[in-house]
């Protein structure tokens, strides 16, 4: 292996390396959960919902913070109208609600859920059944569908399924 070859090589070692890292703890840098879903690109719609709410400060803050994060797919499984409705300025209390029943203050890996149900306590104070008996099912029927994706300040799970309060 020639010198040229042997440090391309260290190089894409290093950042697969330090890719792994960024997915088992958040990172102390870099993009923060609101950012991170913007970055994916399936949630268009948690973004635009969490703007509306005036939450994009909170969520870009300190944290950490542990974000069940519903994809676009998740919001159109909502009846026709819901969406556009909740996004309407006169609905941002009913919004603020629904995004905070999302969030839980800390971060909590898939991993730290164990195996038998129970409950967790959203940052708007409500509860939130969790059951990671069966893959990971949060709010009894929205699935986690990819965990731990690490954000500057905190975590986010996937979730199929718009959760309600």
């Amino acid at each position: 292996m020639n010198a040229i070859t042997r440090i391309a090589t260290t190089a894409l070692l290093a950042a697969g390396l330090a890719a792994c890292a960024q997915q088992e703890t958040p990172q102390a840098t870099g993009p923060d959960i609101v950012d991170t879903a913007v970055a994916a690109g399936d949630f268009t719609t948690l973004v635009a919902a969490v703007e509306a709410a005036d939450l994009t400060t909170a969520l870009k803050g300190d944290g950490p913070y542990t974000v069940f994060a519903p994809n676009d797919a998740a919001f159109a499984k909502l009846p026709a109208g819901t969406v556009e409705t909740l996004l309407l300025p006169e609905n941002r209390g009913t919004l603020v609600t629904l995004i905070s029943y999302h969030v839980l203050d800390g971060t909590v890996r898939a991993g730290d859920l164990g195996t038998e149900p129970s409950v967790a306590t959203t940052i708007n104070g409500l509860d939130l059944p969790v059951d990671p008996s069966s893959g990971v099912v949060v709010g009894g029927n929205a699935t986690v569908i990819a965990a731990d994706i690490a954000a500057s300040n905190g975590v986010i799970h996937v979730v199929d399924t718009v959760l309600m309060p």
